[in-house]
């Protein structure tokens, strides 16, 4: 019976993965990967023997109508990226909308995802929260930006180091410097570390300390206006 598995991998420490996962990466006929070379070197951590293609953001669409075919075929496929859960800020997306078009079986196994751990450290409220992701790089950015103004909810960003300061910069500009922020990087790797402060802090704190390793960027909504002690 054809079936797409959705696998999480770790996103840092090659321990955390499942027993679920590795024995699912084991049985399916093939691993779609984002990169052959980095699932390769995880399948081999775990002696996974399964063969592996590329599925990534350039050849997703030029390779689905033969994958969707495969799949529809009766095989058994696993789709992993480089880090996380698939479908997450990495492709999946298109897949699995195609796969359920088609009658396809997606099951998607629980595991790693970045921005969880680094939301739960921030110390923001958790129980409502919106994930953006990447912002685009220039078109619609500035929208964005205007659209998460007045959000109360807590914001969740994935940014590279090389693009962190603008990042900031702009909350700056749009959120306010007094607005407390929790900048996670290299989570469960051996230099994990987060910062807590207000953008304006961050912003100096990344001056002073070269941005390395990838960022989860949490900040605290809006702040709702306080009563007026005078109101009766």
């Amino acid at each position: 019976m054809s079936k797409l598995y959705i696998v999480p991998t770790p996103i840092g420490n090659l321990q955390d993965i499942t027993f679920r996962a590795i024995e699912t990466l084991k049985s399916v006929q093939l691993i779609l990967a984002e990169d052959t070379r980095t699932s390769g070197f995880l399948c081999q951590h775990y002696m996974i023997s399964t063969p592996l293609q590329a599925f990534h953001k350039d050849n997703e669409h030029k390779v689905l109508e033969n994958t969707i075919h495969k799949l529809s075929s009766g095989m058994e496929m696993a789709l992993v990226s480089d880090a996380g859960t698939p479908g997450i800020s990495d492709p999946g997306f298109l897949l699995v909308r195609e796969c359920l078009k088609n009658n396809i079986a997606v099951e998607c196994l629980p595991g790693a995802t970045a921005f969880v751990p680094a939301l739960v450290v921030s110390g923001f409220p958790t129980d409502r929260f919106v994930f953006e992701g990447f912002l685009p790089h220039q078109k619609g950015r500035q929208k964005r930006w205007q659209a998460l103004v007045e959000e109360s909810r807590t914001i969740v960003f994935y940014e590279s180091p090389y693009r962190v300061q603008k990042l900031l910069l702009e909350a700056k500009e749009y959120l306010g410097e007094q607005r407390n922020v929790s900048i996670s990087r290299e989570i469960t790797k051996k230099f994990e570390e987060t910062f807590r402060g207000t953008v304006a802090e961050a912003i100096i704190h990344f001056v002073k300390k070269e941005p390395k390793g990838e960022f989860v960027v949490v900040m605290e909504g809006k702040p709702k206006k306080q009563k007026d002690t005078d109101e009766h």
